[in-house]
């Protein structure tokens, strides 16, 4: 009767952790289809609705997935800006520093990342599969509209994806990144920690064997603090909130501290996660333009 208790318990406990890892895996990769918050995003419109003129785009990523965007072009403009949103956004995050680099002289490309809104079957990745978008979004840049000279903005997830693409494509040059995680896993565990009161072991090294097994991904390539040196000789700029519930600010000390000259850091006292620009508007649009003009 013991014996059938305990292996009874057993049974049921094995149940619980791959059952709870299986769960937690699943909201790694199934986004929501969330609408555009004004509070969050600022501008949920298309780009007139700043008077931005613009083209609506679109290209086909090396997997087959079609990736829209919005192609705002400046006349004569050498220089162009990609924007890249968030795990949970969309273009519009970026749009908030569209129309200030757009008066500094930048064309700019704001795409949207591979989302279930496009595709049903779409999963999300941390930015492993993610990065084709990024890459084919350069590739319409250098291809199509002929820049050779491209600098890119992310934000949260969108910035871990760049700083990973910028780190092993030259045709990035300079680099501006809004509350990036430093490590994939561990923002996921921080957050299941704080969401859920979960510790890290022993649940998720099992959720992350069932993410890469689901997803067909490396873990170890979502993590821009392993590339983010081989960036340099080109420059980046950082910026994180101290008070960033999402990504916590000490992943934004990480990327710093790995990063290699040039380096620039905003340790916005008080920031919350990638809303810099309604922390402080006038910073955070001169702080970004002054950074591409001097570098791009």
């Amino acid at each position: 009767m013991i014996k059938k208790i305990i292996i009874s318990i057993i049974v049921l406990t094995t149940l619980a952790y791959v059952g709870s890892a299986w769960f937690f895996s699943s909201k790694i990769l199934h986004l929501g289809l969330t609408e555009c918050s004004v509070e969050h995003f600022v501008f949920c419109g298309d780009p007139s609705t700043q008077d931005i003129p613009f083209e609506d785009v679109s290209f086909k990523t090396i997997d087959g997935f079609t990736i829209p965007a919005w192609f705002m072009p400046v006349d004569n403009a050498k220089q162009v800006i990609l924007l890249v949103h968030g795990r949970t956004a969309s273009r519009h995050e970026g749009m908030r520093y569209a129309k200030s680099l757009i008066d500094a002289g930048y064309s700019v490309l704001a795409i949207d990342l591979r989302h279930p809104r496009q595709n049903p079957n779409i999963l999300s990745t941390m930015g492993y599969h993610e990065q084709k978008d990024v890459i084919v979004a350069l590739d319409y840049l250098t291809s199509v509209k002929g820049f050779d000279s491209i600098g890119v903005m992310g934000f949260s997830m969108g910035a871990a994806t760049s700083m990973i693409v910028m780190a092993k494509d030259p045709r990035i040059k300079v680099g501006v990144f809004s509350g990036g995680y430093a490590n994939s896993m561990d923002v996921l565990a921080e957050q299941a920690a704080m969401i859920y009161g979960l510790p890290r072991y022993p649940l998720m090294p099992l959720v992350e064997l069932l993410f890469q097994w689901r997803g067909d991904l490396n873990t170890d390539e979502t993590h821009p603090e392993n590339y983010i040196a081989d960036i340099s000789p080109r420059p980046i700029y950082l910026m994180h909130g101290t008070a960033d519930t999402t990504v916590g600010f000490h992943h934004g000390e990480r990327l710093f501290a790995a990063a290699k000259q040039p380096k620039q850091f905003w340790q916005a006292q008080g920031g919350a996660h990638t809303r810099l620009w309604q922390f402080d508007k006038t910073k955070a649009e001169t702080s970004v333009v002054a950074f591409f003009k001097q570098y791009l």
